[in-house]
């Protein structure tokens, strides 16, 4: 979830003011661990999009590092799974380790993902389980990262995140993340500059902020009026609505009808904000647009807010990466959808999968690279890449660089289904003259290796 980001967007962390609402509304029952197809009769291909390779046969080297054996590679999956009851990391792990096992493996070793139940509040005890047994965390997320950075860091452990979410997680130390957050910067610069001096210029004094009542989000909240500032703009209006819900949404929307907000962005969860939009629609107010954030990117936003769709104006930025509406036209993302519909029929390919299957690409190419495959190599090998575009899945992206992408992706929710906005991408699905913000406030830092006593050179 947001604000992943943020998620961002963009972070997780709006779970908690969001109920921990759920993109596909898929149950899982009770968590398990994922374990691989293991090899298929067939060979599968080893390519993915513009990525040759990714996976292979081979004669596997030695290696003493944790998780591996002659034959497999155990990785951990964060996942708020038994919380959420949203599968799509596990899905996403289900799906991308069946067809690099099929392909051979990374050189001969199949990829076994072990599902790491965070359970919202259980972050810290699934990281020291992750700590004694597996070779690296892939293509998870959970909301409240930042309890088991510290963990983490102290057992060495590498993390490929399908998403990261709190301040002290975000940017920390062994952390190789395949497209944003970045650490200090604000997430969203060329969307917002763009909402804000573009598409709709008399919303720029006028924004307002409305977010869950929680301490995360009340710092995230911080954060967008600095930025929106920085950005030319001004948040004129700001609320909160309590994390246990809201029954009438009226007072909220008058609210917003008093002040004359043209520009709402909404940190909270789609079904909250599904309410709102009908309470807005009901008095007949509509600002000019509405950031319904990446959470709301999905069918079942679409379904709940129908009534409202045609009124207000929703979209939605997703870090650069490809729309799945764009599918026919990039071999990328229609590898993704075929593949779920080979090993996992049925399930939702959502946006943070997509971002999974990012993460998972840059593990496994930067594990194929390895002649003795060991932690150090793996994550030396990710932190090397300068354009990393997952195959054709997201905009380039520089790892060995400490700022966000100038390139931003913006998505539009409409009557009939979620589109490609009219923001003038100049790269494919992307625009990339966005600009860059720095936060100038203190709002934490991330965890480091020091500040647990470690530094690389301990990592082996």
């Amino acid at each position: 979830m947001r604000r992943l980001l943020t998620g961002g967007v963009t972070a997780l962390a709006v779970l908690l003011a969001a109920g921990c609402s759920t993109r596909s509304g898929e149950d899982t029952g009770s968590a398990r661990s994922t374990r691989p197809a293991g090899q298929e009769s067939g060979a599968a291909s080893a390519d993915f999009g513009a990525l040759k390779g990714v996976c292979g046969p081979g004669t596997p080297g030695k290696s003493s590092a944790q998780g591996v054996s002659g034959d497999k590679i155990q990785v951990g999956v964060l996942s708020d799974v038994g919380y959420t009851k949203n599968s799509e990391f596990v899905d996403a792990a289900k799906v991308f380790t069946s067809w690099c096992n099929a392909a051979g493996g990374i050189n001969g070793r199949a990829i076994e993902p072990v599902t790491r139940d965070t359970r919202l509040m259980e972050v810290r005890q699934r990281t020291l389980e992750a700590c004694k047994a597996d070779f690296a965390l892939v293509g998870g997320g959970a909301a409240l990262d930042s309890l088991g950075v510290k963990d983490r860091l102290t057992c060495l452990l590498p993390s490929f995140p399908a998403q990261s979410s709190q301040i002290g997680a975000i940017g920390s130390d062994l952390q190789a993340v395949a497209s944003q957050p970045t650490a200090g910067y604000f997430q969203y610069p060329g969307y917002y500059h763009w909402l804000l001096k573009e598409k709709y210029p008399d919303s720029a004094q006028k924004v307002g902020v409305i977010a869950g009542d929680v301490p995360v989000t009340k710092v995230m909240v911080a954060q967008y009026k600095e930025a929106v500032a920085g950005l030319g703009g001004r948040v004129s209006y700001t609320d909160l609505y309590p994390a246990a819900g809201v029954s009438d949404w009226t007072p909220y929307a008058q609210s917003i009808k008093k002040q004359g907000v043209k520009g709402l962005a909404f940190l909270g969860d789609f079904v909250s904000l599904a309410k709102l939009e009908q309470s807005l629609t009901d008095i007949g107010y509509e600002p000019d647009w509405i950031d319904a954030n990446s959470n709301a990117y999905g069918p079942a936003f679409l379904q709940l807010a129908a009534a409202s769709l045609a009124r207000q104006h929703n979209y939605a930025e997703l870090f650069a990466t490809a729309p799945l509406e764009s599918a026919s036209g990039d071999p990328a993302t229609r590898q993704v959808i075929d593949l779920y519909k080979k090993y996992a029929p049925g399930r939702q390919v959502t946006y943070p999968a997509l971002r999974a299957f990012s993460a998972w690409l840059l593990f496994a190419t930067a594990a194929r690279d390895c002649t003795t495959l060991t932690r150090r190599c793996v994550y030396e090998n990710a932190m090397k890449n300068t354009d990393w575009t997952a195959g054709g899945l997201q905009a380039p992206f520089d790892l060995t660089s400490k700022k966000p992408t100038s390139c931003y992706s913006v998505v539009e929710a409409t009557a009939k289904g979620w589109r490609p906005a009219g923001f003038r991408p100049d790269r494919g699905a992307y625009r990339c003259d966005g600009p860059v913000y720095k936060y100038k406030g203190d709002y934490g830092s991330p965890v480091t290796l020091a500040s647990v006593g470690k530094s690389l050179s301990d990592l082996t």
